[in-house]
């Protein structure tokens, strides 16, 4: 297996990827995760001056047979911000790790029992969709992706697409803490619905579910064409 290292709208030095591969040690993070298929670096920069003590990004994305583990952090140099986002990618690998060594004998947590267990760090995961604005009022569109923005502004877009399995509550709570972000989306297992777990205040968790309006279901209009009866 390879360490990938790209950059977003940014040149990477050979210097840079160098020290990636010195500070990511692969020996080490297969002894954590022997299923590793890859293990991609991406490093992007912030031109916003105002933002020049975090204009560098980096973020990690390690997939394996299980769940996906991702570290991003931000500083302002990359060397730092890769420090930062490696530290963060051992701690859930090491965590990951242990849970699977619980598991072997010991029963599944419960979703009250995960703030004891899973302290700590809080992709999107998921399908995200902007409804555009049908009036025109004479202001230029322009398509941007899937989405269609009106007049000029600055807008970043980044859009993913994801295959979900349904899973439990359990298991998207700890999802959403190896992957480092404050929500995870997720089709429950229960339901078959599409839900979201974040986290609200300290440890903390809330839970969103999504079902289909049965009036907004029944008010759609029927279907052109049949008889009228005499």
């Amino acid at each position: 297996m390879d360490i990938v290292v790209k950059g977003r709208k940014t040149e990477v030095p050979e210097r840079f990827r160098k020290h990636v591969a010195e500070k990511l040690k692969l020996e080490k993070i297969q002894k954590l995760d022997g299923k590793v298929i890859s293990l991609d670096v991406e490093v992007s920069k912030e031109p916003n001056p105002r933002q020049a003590d975090r204009c560098d990004r980096v973020e990690i994305t390690l997939r394996s047979r299980g769940p996906v583990i991702r570290a991003e952090a931000s500083a302002n140099d990359p060397y730092a911000a890769l420090d930062l986002a490696a530290e963060k990618l051992d701690a859930r690998l090491r965590k990951q790790h242990d849970k699977r060594n619980t598991r072997r004998g010991a029963r599944r947590l419960t979703a009250a029992e995960v703030p004891d267990h899973v302290p700590g760090a809080a992709t999107l995961n998921g399908n995200g969709h902007a409804v555009p604005d049908e009036q025109s009022d004479g202001v230029p569109t322009k398509k941007i992706g899937s989405l269609e923005v009106k007049g000029e502004g600055p807008l970043i877009v980044r859009e993913k697409t994801h295959v979900a399995s349904p899973m439990s509550l359990d298991q998207a709570l700890y999802e959403m803490e190896l992957v480092g972000h404050d929500f995870y989306l997720f089709v429950d297992s229960e339901t078959k619905e599409p839900s979201v777990v974040y986290r609200r205040h300290a440890y903390d968790y809330g839970v969103i579910h999504l079902s289909t309006d049965p009036m907004v279901t029944q008010a759609q209009p029927p279907a052109a064409g049949g008889t009228l009866g005499g």
